[in-house]
């Protein structure tokens, strides 16, 4: 069909191509239209905007050798034009581009495109290994049809695990037995539907990895998806898992979740029994899950911290049973050290909060300086996350990704009299935390603001994740549930993006803390919420 292309128009079209497998991105950049309104999706979600569209394509890196094998052209006005294209790869398979032109002083520019790529069978990103399922559950209980997304720190028997990095998965044996935390979703009904990646060694909160790639985020195209849960995070919001299975140091849960818009629970810590996981820092790691909704995250604790659920988790059921108070204290530390936007959308959130029919108790409080917090908290976790692994890494220098090989460095030169003192500071900080909640939730947002794009800066990523841990921590430390529940839409770069808010409660009251949450998400909107981005 190319012959009955106008000429300028096909020779645009030829010249984007070329572009697109040269990877030319001044090219690219030149050849979509410029300003807000200009449209590039596919099954990631929609870019709006051309510098959204430039921030994505930095990041994409060129596409696998191709041809166009065929060329739909349909006149929609004098200067407007579609184009349907068939890309054939060399390496097999096909892809479908449709296009929308606009002539503007005598030049062809894109003002619109869908891109459909050929089908992959595994996003590397996203998974280590996946099947369909990758293993049956039984075939009755109360998780029947859910899929489960295991981060890639569980054993699971017969698999070895990979903790993000390829020469750790090639020194590590097959494991022998299959961690609880994953056997006890099993036996709930739910099937395992793959391994899924992790930051590296789960010292990381950004998502990213320097070995397999970034996984996308869910909610917000061009974002980065958080982590260390990233692939369980993605593969829940992209509806390829029902549940992801994951740990929580620092916030590791709680992060993706608020950057992609789903539900994430950090259990009370050492309520779901750690064996076979591999440690970061074990006086903070604990066990938590990923969900879209709050129904499904609700039969997910229902069953695997109940008496009849877990057979191996020393259930706290009873208290859970008792509904916490409907009183939330808000930290004032926190609220100075959100971002802008994002505390505007939270201030808004309380204000229909305290209008509503069912108003709760609110009310602010001083937590103390979050670097009080966040200073010992690194230190310890340092000094347990080097004694864990500084075998493997002595033994294989140059093994891990520049950001975490860095964060092992400095691991390394924490001494034993200041991993003392940073515990003997924690004890008082506890207690403190702990008081809190003893009568009320504490509410606040998860993240100091949204997901930072791909493009972002090392510099501009490492301080995101220092202020997010700022925020993160008085958590981990009080050894408490914390739950980020998909509430608030600010703006981004990429568009209207997610940041979770997150509930805080006493231990043991993880249970109670779900429904908790499923209240307050349905007195601030009753109406199923919307998916930014997507």
């Amino acid at each position: 069909m190319s012959a009955e292309i106008p000429g300028a128009l096909f020779d645009a079209f030829d010249r984007y191509e070329r572009a697109v497998l040269d990877n030319d991105l001044a090219v690219l950049d030149e050849m979509f239209a410029p300003g807000p309104e200009t449209l590039r999706g596919d099954g990631a979600g929609l870019l709006v905007g051309h510098d959204a569209i430039s921030a994505f394509r930095g990041v994409r890196g060129g596409v696998p050798p191709r041809e166009i094998e065929r060329i739909e052209y349909r006149p929609l006005g004098d200067d407007l034009a579609l184009l349907v294209s068939i890309s054939r790869y060399h390496g097999g398979g096909t892809g479908l581009q449709t296009q929308v032109w606009r002539r503007t002083d005598g030049r062809w520019l894109i003002a619109a495109a869908h891109v459909t790529p050929r089908a992959q069978a595994l996003d590397r990103s996203v998974w280590r290994t996946v099947g369909d399922p990758l293993f049956q559950g039984a075939w009755e209980g109360p998780l029947a049809g859910l899929t489960v997304a295991v981060k890639d720190l569980f054993a699971i028997k017969g698999y070895r695990i990979g903790a993000g990095n390829p020469a750790f998965l090639e020194s590590a044996r097959p494991e022998t037995t299959t961690a609880p935390a994953v056997a006890d979703l099993l036996r709930g009904g739910a099937s395992l539907r793959g391994i899924a990646r992790t930051d590296e060694f789960a010292y990381s909160i950004a998502g990213d990895n320097a070995h397999y790639g970034t996984p996308p985020n869910g909610a917000l195209p061009g974002a980065l998806p958080g982590g260390s849960s990233s692939g369980p995070a993605t593969a829940v919001a992209t509806g390829q898992a029902e549940i992801g299975l994951a740990t929580d140091t620092a916030g590791s849960v709680r992060v993706p979740a608020s950057y992609q818009g789903i539900w994430g629970l950090r259990t009370t810590h050492d309520l779901v029994p750690r064996q076979g996981m591999l440690p970061l820092a074990q006086s903070f790691d604990t066990v938590g899950w990923l969900t879209r909704d709050g129904d499904t995250l609700q039969r997910v604790v229902d069953w695997c911290l109940s008496y009849d659920g877990s057979a191996s988790t020393e259930s706290v059921y009873g208290e859970s049973g008792d509904d916490l108070p409907w009183r939330f204290v808000v930290p004032d530390e926190v609220m100075d050290a959100v971002e802008s936007d994002t505390r505007a959308a939270f201030d808004a959130l309380l204000a229909r909060l305290a209008a509503s029919d069912d108003p709760p108790v609110l009310r602010r409080v001083e937590i103390g300086a979050l670097d009080d917090y966040f200073e010992p908290f690194r230190t310890v976790q340092a000094a347990e996350a080097w004694r864990n692994n500084a075998e493997w890494l002595r033994a294989h220098p140059g093994a891990t990704g520049a950001a975490v090989a860095e964060r092992f460095r400095l691991a390394s030169e924490v001494t034993p009299a200041a991993e003392a003192a940073a515990r003997a500071t924690l004890e008082d900080l506890r207690a403190h935390v702990q008081d809190l909640v003893r009568d009320a939730v504490l509410l606040l947002p998860t993240a100091p603001g949204p997901a930072p794009t791909r493009t972002a800066d090392g510099a501009r990523i490492d301080a995101v994740r220092q202020a997010t841990l700022r925020m993160t921590t008085p958590a981990a430390i009080g050894g408490l549930p914390a739950l980020s529940a998909p509430l608030l839409t600010v703006r981004s770069q990429q568009g209207p993006a997610p940041v979770g808010v997150c509930l805080v409660s006493r231990s043991g009251t993880d249970i109670a803390l779900v429904r908790l949450a499923r209240r307050l998400a349905r007195v601030v909107d009753p109406s199923p919420p919307s998916r930014p981005g997507r």
